[in-house]
Parts: structure tokens; sequence; C-alpha cells
């Protein structure tokens, strides 16, 4: 087992968080936008925010960088490739989507099940496109 190439983690997790955040805008600000306006009218807001996508990307590259990251580390055992990245992909979706999503979202009822069920699903597609892409981009 090689060292983890931290540079490369960082580039591709960067490559990974664009893609995520790309994907993630047109599910949330495009298809989604007339659930979220409703939701957050619901809850006394105006909707999202300019500050709040700036914010949503920002978190989306950390999360890029972490989930190249978690890449790296399974990569020896697993091997190099798409099936490695989907399984990294997995493992952010579930710690960083699926369960915020259900607790804050569904089991709170702050927002419709319907919504969180699409921007659930959406976001296995955007964070698992994005470990593919930022994969792609790490060499140990």
């Amino acid at each position: 087992m090689g060292r983890i190439n931290l540079s490369r983690v960082i580039l591709g997790g960067i490559v990974a968080g664009i893609v995520a955040d790309v994907l993630g805008y047109l599910v949330d600000g495009v298809l989604l936008a007339h659930k979220w306006a409703l939701g957050m009218e619901a809850l006394g807001r105006h909707g999202l925010l300019p500050n709040m996508w700036i914010g949503f990307n920002l978190l989306g590259i950390v999360g890029g960088i972490v989930m190249i990251w978690i890449y790296a580390a399974i990569r020896p055992r697993l091997g190099a490739g798409v099936k490695t990245a989907v399984y990294a992909g997995v493992v952010v979706w579930f710690l960083a989507t699926l369960l915020p999503n259900v607790s804050f979202m569904v089991v709170t009822g702050l927002f419709s099940k319907h919504l969180a069920l699409y921007t659930t699903v959406g976001g296995l597609v955007e964070v698992v496109a994005g470990a593919i892409a930022g994969a792609a981009l790490y060499k140990e």
C-alpha cells in the first residue's frame, strides 16, 4: 500500500466538488426550484438566496475533497476505477445527504416528503458522478 497523494486528493476533490455542485444546482436550483421555494416559504423564508448557493458550493468542494480522500484510502483494497469511486461516493452520500435529509426533512417534517425524496435521489447522482470524475484524476 502506497501513501495517499494529497495533491491529487485535493485536485480530484475540487473537480468532484465542482461536478457535484453543478449537478446539484441543476437538481435543486432548476428542477426542484419551485418545491424548494414553497418549502422555504412555509418556513417563513424567502427561498434560497445567492449567499446560500455560495455556501453550498464551498461545502460541495470540501465534500469532494473528503470523498476523493476516501477513494484514495479504499483504492488499495478494492482496486482503482469506477467501481471503487462509486463506493466512495455512496459512503459520502449516505453520511452527507441521506442521513441529514431523512433527519431534518422527513423526521422533523420541515419539508415535504416528495422534496426530501427527490433531492436525496438527486444527491446520489450528483455525488457519484462527482466521485467518478474526481477519482479519474487521482494517481498515487
